[in-house]
């Protein structure tokens, strides 16, 4: 059975406002969606968009409200409350289990969309003004709303991660370097994951499908990317990543040196063992 995920609009609804948040490092978009009833192949970058009339049964006046899921563990919400917002993510968490663990809010992007027929296309740090409301507005505002707000989790991790490889860089300005090698995987692999993230999972740089079918999406979508600096952000966090592998490379090649100076010193350490109970026996001998 075919579902309208976007039904028609209503164009005298001036304001939409946009709310996107983290809820976790992916979501089952296919599961999700059958537990509404919704039998489709998902692509890889596309959102599920639940309108109202999958919302009735979770917000009490569900009309003209949208929820956007993205794979990469963001959603966007169109003119729901704090409180209605929580109230979805909970319900999501009941058919998605490995939201479980994940708290949301921790990192939100807000942002606004005024329809108004007396004024000219105008774009600025928080919202947009357009005289007509287009398909593709809703589609494209949340999508760079989910990807920003997905950068912006990764931006601090990374910092976070910065500053514990700083700490660690402390105690070697001090000669002393006290890392195992589960915690060297560890970072290596939550660096990873930041890269992986951010190119593969997220796409940041990639258009969605309606941005290459129609010119006037791509210049939305193109002034969007720009106003919330998507291209930058990532080249800040792909040079952040391949700076603290370089760093953790560092940390193994000294750590795997100071192992196999261990080694050696082990070994001399038999070797003169070795010699003195030779030593002793030869003594033991003479003596008797």
């Amino acid at each position: 059975m075919d579902y309208d995920l976007h039904p028609e609009r209503n164009d005298l609804m001036k304001n939409f406002d946009f709310k996107s948040t983290v809820i976790g490092p992916e979501i089952n978009l296919k599961e999700i969606a059958v537990h509404f009833g919704i039998n489709k192949k998902f692509k890889w970058e596309e959102p599920l968009i639940l309108n109202e009339n999958f919302l009735k049964g979770l917000l009490p006046q569900p009309q003209g409200k949208y929820v956007y899921l993205f794979h990469f563990g963001s959603i966007a919400c169109i003119n729901l409350t704090f409180h209605e917002i929580k109230d979805v993510v909970i319900y999501l968490k009941g058919i998605d289990k490995t939201l479980k663990d994940n708290s949301p809010f921790g990192y939100v992007e807000d942002f606004k969309l005024v329809v108004n027929e007396n004024s000219e296309f105008e774009i600025n740090y928080d919202s947009v003004v357009v005289d007509t409301l287009k398909e593709h507005h809703l589609d494209i505002i949340a999508t760079i709303l989910a990807k920003s707000v997905a950068l912006k989790k990764i931006e601090i991790d990374t910092d976070i991660l910065l500053d514990e490889i700083e700490n660690i860089m402390g105690f070697l300005d001090k000669g002393h370097l006290n890392i195992s090698d589960d915690k060297l995987s560890k970072m290596s692999g939550k660096i990873l994951r930041f890269k992986y993230t951010t190119l593969s999972s997220i796409m940041v740089l990639d258009k969605p499908d309606i941005a290459w079918k129609n010119e006037d999406a791509e210049d939305f979508f193109i002034n969007l990317s720009d106003l919330f600096e998507l291209k930058d952000r990532y080249e800040k966090i792909r040079h952040k990543t391949e700076v603290l592998l370089d760093i953790t490379e560092v940390f193994s090649s000294l750590t795997h040196a100071k192992r196999g100076n261990r080694l050696e010193w082990a070994v001399i350490i038999l070797i003169l063992i070795e010699i003195v109970m030779t030593v002793v026996e030869k003594i033991i001998e003479y003596v008797k």
